[in-house]
């Protein structure tokens, strides 16, 4: 028997092993079973050379569990005790603390850097041994056995058969790894599509009422995925079978991209389109990275573009290695290749539908949408490329390109300063009476209610030149798209402000929102009374919502404006009812006020010119006690429209209707509204 220490620069590898490994730990099972694999592969490999001539045999990868021990079996290539001696007990490990430190939260980096594979065994066990044989001709069975320490043991053993077993006496804290379901659902994870056959436990059937294990191996992997698969190979039912085996709770797929590079790396893979309406956060992580067929990660930022992150499917390279880390993702030239080529397949296989199958194009297209639009936002080379084939709806259900829609709207809807107005609503039922009134107009109302849109508006604002887009809701209608100056107001200020008082004093109080109550002159037939909110400011609060360093923004109140129609009946009927009750008194308040604004004029002008400190305390008192006074005087005349508006339910009735046509009506003023409009009525 030989006896040695494991060749480290370090004192003690396994505790340096467990310690930083642990996180990872149920990665000593993928670690092994590969091994296994690519010990089958090279024989397989030699043997189509000429270089082994014997029989093959079953090449099954075995995986067993005993009452503390989980060994797995293969029946490749086998080590003799100098390759044991080279690759077991060698391990280049120099500068090994400071990388330690540096990666200790990436088991990954440390098994890869390291080829530490076959020690990942030591993260769940106290002892291993390794029984193995080489295919060499007359070659000598060998044993290993190491107890988590440095040191080793080697000696001759009889086995019959070439190949290698790993047997792993699992250590009291990592018992989990002796239970059935648990290998079970990590054998399903990491080894689904290994290229050779692995075997765990027997075949079950039920006999007699019970389950009972039949002599069969149950092979827990395909060995030929349909990515390794020629497309001409394969149906579309193909494709939606292997979909339903990934995701079983998923719907069917819009479509798919059947990925197969050779030349300036190596990738294969199925990308599936899925049915995507809500939450992004949800739908990250569906893609699935392998390496030969071995499960790596399903975390493939860095390797696919961002924005597509939200596909589902696999993607299949060696170019990429099994123990794959973020630093080397960000850094490795080719992964950057694979990016980009991936973003082209896509943005061409999109291109495709349209050019080929518009009309099923645009029956996909809300579903479709939240992948081009967030990739439009996030990457520049994606949208030069989608700026194509990427579609704007109207609230009439019909689909147009960007080029289509400006050839659309360009007669009717360009405002007098030469921009192209792009009127849109994001809710077709809440914003209905805005939308007719648009249609009215002879205007076309784009639909942009996804979960990006707001994002895209902005976008496309500083992509397409003169062009600017409003929501139909946003400002009455002669205003939304101004051809020519407008007309004033046929009012008088003090009309405008008699009836402006008596509206707002009506206005209920509503937490962080603000109302700019205003006349204007809209036509007979336009509704008595609005209410709009801004473009800017909205925008700015919704893109809040979806963007960081824009709190700012949702901090502040909303901001709407109640306009009044001075041109409708009723508010005639409104103003004429003021001026009947308050205006003589009103008049009066006038008068007084304009005199103190006089006086204080004159007296400020006096001062013009004078230092401060040769005004006199007298005069100073009295432009206070004349502001004071003005203050007051303005507050009594609001006053005397406030008391005319409450006892004018018409007035209240108005800023209701207006509030429930815009969803503002709630709880207990709804309920008043309510019964106002049934003593009204009655």
């Amino acid at each position: 028997m030989q006896k040695g220490n494991i060749g480290v620069t370090t004192e003690n590898i396994f505790p340096v092993i467990k310690k930083f490994l642990y996180s990872d730990h149920e990665i000593f099972l993928r670690e092994l079973i590969s091994n296994a694999v690519d010990a089958t592969q090279k024989l397989k490999t030699l043997a189509s050379m000429g270089e082994f001539n014997g029989e093959q045999g079953d090449l099954t990868v075995h995986v067993t569990l005993g009452k503390d021990t989980i060994t797995v079996s293969d029946h490749g290539l086998g080590m003799t005790a100098d390759e044991i001696d080279k690759y077991i007990n060698q391990i280049a490990f120099s500068g090994a603390n400071d990388f330690l430190e540096k990666y200790k939260n990436d088991a990954n980096a440390i098994i890869g850097h390291f080829g530490l594979g076959f020690y990942s065994a030591f993260m769940v066990a106290r002892k291993v041994e390794l029984i193995t044989r080489s295919y060499k001709e007359g070659a000598q069975a060998v044993k290993w056995t190491c107890d988590g320490s440095p040191e080793f043991s080697i000696e001759n053993v009889d086995k019959a058969e070439r190949g290698t077993d790993i047997v792993l006496y699992i250590d009291d804290d990592c018992k989990e790894f002796l239970e059935a379901d648990r290998i079970s659902s990590l054998l399903k994870k990491y080894c689904s599509f290994l290229p050779v056959p692995i075997a765990f436990g027997k075949k079950k059937e039920w006999k007699d009422g019970k389950e009972v294990e039949t002599g069969e191996d149950n092979i827990i992997n395909d060995v030929e995925p349909l990515w390794t698969k020629k497309p001409s190979e394969l149906k579309e039912e193909d494709y939606k079978k292997f979909y339903k085996e990934l995701y079983p709770m998923s719907d069917e797929p819009l479509f798919w991209i059947h990925l197969n590079v050779d030349y300036p790396f190596h990738l294969t893979g199925i990308l599936y389109f899925p049915k995507v309406k809500s939450n992004i956060e949800l739908t990250h992580n569906k893609i699935q990275l392998y390496c030969n067929q071995v499960y790596v990660t399903d975390s493939v930022e860095g390797i696919v573009p961002d924005f597509l992150t939200l596909l589902h499917g696999v993607l299949d390279s060696p170019d990429i290695p099994l123990n794959v880390s973020r630093s080397y993702l960000q850094s490795d030239s080719n992964v950057k290749k694979i990016s980009t080529y991936i973003t082209k397949k896509v943005s061409d296989r999109l291109q495709s539908i349209f050019k080929t199958d518009r009309k099923q194009f645009e029956e996909k297209w809300n579903d479709l949408k939240i992948f081009i639009h967030y990739g439009m936002l996030t990457q520049e080379d994606f949208y030069e490329r989608a700026k194509d084939f990427a579609l704007l709806a109207d609230t009439d259900g019909k689909y147009y390109t960007f080029e289509d829609y400006k050839t659309l709207i360009k007669d009717n809807q360009t405002d007098k300063e030469g921009y192209l107005i792009y009127l849109y609503a994001n809710n077709q039922d809440e914003q209905y009476s805005y939308i007719e009134a648009a249609k009215n107009k002879g205007y076309n109302v784009l639909l942009m209610n996804g979960q990006l849109d707001i994002a895209v508006v902005s976008m496309l604002e500083q992509k397409l030149g003169k062009v600017r887009f409003t929501r139909v809701d946003s400002d009455v209608i002669d205003n939304l798209i101004v051809k020519e100056d407008k007309k004033d107001n046929d009012l008088l200020s003090e009309q405008a402000e008699a009836l402006s008082a008596a509206f707002k004093s009506q206005l209920p109080k509503m937490d962080k929102t603000d109302f700019i109550v205003t006349t204007q002159a809209l036509g007979e037939t336009a509704f008595p009374v609005m209410i709009t909110q801004g473009e800017y400011l909205r925008r700015m609060k919704e893109m809040a919502n979806i963007q960081t360093g824009m709190n700012f923004y949702s901090e502040m109140p909303d901001m709407f404006s109640l306009i009044l129609n001075s041109d409708h009946a009723l508010i005639k009927e409104i103003l004429k009812g003021e001026e009947d009750a308050c205006g003589a008194e009103a008049a009066s308040l006038k008068q007084e006020i304009d005199n103190v604004s006089k006086e204080c004029d004159e007296l400020r002008k006096s001062q013009e010119g004078k230092k401060a400190e040769e005004i006199t305390t007298e005069e100073k008192d009295k432009i206070e006690q004349l502001d004071k006074k003005r203050d007051e005087l303005k507050a009594k005349k609001e006053q005397l429209y406030s008391s005319y508006a409450s006892q004018n339910k018409v007035v209240r009735q108005l800023i209701d209707l207006a509030l429930l046509q815009n969803g503002m009506l709630k709880g207990e003023a709804l309920s008043n509204f309510v019964k106002r409009s049934i003593e009204l009525i009655h």
